[in-house]
């Protein structure tokens, strides 16, 4: 009886409840709960089976660029990086109060692997991530326009409730990408969250964007009241390239 309810579980995909009851009968430790203990522990492990499927898949069709963890991030003096601040944005109250956080820093400093290690915390959290290099993004956003899956893609990125553009400013924005991303922004302000990291400083944006009135409107809606992070100190990677075991960002 036994197997047969065994291979229901496993018909029926119920895959925390057929390894928490399969484990049971191997260990005999079924003899050791009543009924509703038995039925409860099996529910416990359906329900935490699922959760983590979930967040799995949702970690899945973030793209993060790094597997990331805020506990592995680096708070070295030099680096000058409020640990108290990074803390509070891993809760991801930002993300209900529709706030960005703009990260910038030199190259190599581990802009990236923080945007990813909040953007992790997120997931776990429940919230519907999405993480692409900008230039890359802005310019499948251009082959969109071409093929006529512009306004789909558009609706797909609104759907995140945080949305990280890593590498923002390194070539300056032409007409086209500049006008997908007000729209990008224009869309998402108010209702969803940013990360976005830079090696440019936020002063610099505006020349980076181009077009004054449509720099304005981005900028007005992207920086005020946003978190900001300046990263400071040498290179994470070249500090990697010399000392192999430091894996933090």
């Amino acid at each position: 009886m036994n197997e047969s309810t065994l291979d229901k579980l496993r018909k029926m995909k119920f895959f925390g409840m057929f390894h928490a009851f399969k484990s049971s009968l191997e260990t005999g430790k079924t003899n050791d709960h009543t009924a509703d203990e038995l039925l409860g522990m099996l529910v416990d492990a359906e329900w935490d089976d699922r959760q983590n499927r979930k967040i799995e898949r949702t970690i899945q069709g973030a793209k993060f660029r790094y597997k990331a963890s805020i506990e592995d991030v680096n708070y070295h003096a030099s680096r000058s990086i409020d640990r108290n601040q990074v803390m509070r944005l891993a809760e991801c109250n930002f993300i209900d109060r529709f706030e960005n956080v703009l990260i910038t820093g030199s190259t190599g400093i581990g802009k990236s692997y923080m945007a990813s290690a909040i953007g992790y915390q997120a997931c776990i959290l429940g919230y519907r991530v999405f993480y692409a290099s900008t230039g890359k993004l802005f310019a499948k956003l251009k082959m969109a326009k071409a093929d006529g899956s512009y306004i789909k893609e558009l609706a797909r990125l609104e759907r995140q409730q945080l949305l990280i553009l890593d590498d923002f400013g390194i070539q300056p924005f032409d007409a086209q990408s500049r006008a997908a991303l007000m729209e990008l922004i224009e869309d998402r302000h108010g209702k969803t969250s940013l990360i976005i990291t830079s090696q440019l400083p936020v002063s610099k944006w505006f020349e980076v964007i181009g077009e004054k009135t449509i720099a304005d409107a981005i900028l007005d809606r992207i920086v005020h009241d946003a978190h900001r992070i300046e990263l400071r100190g040498d290179s994470m990677r070249k500090k990697r390239s010399t000392e192999p075991e430091n894996v933090y960002a």
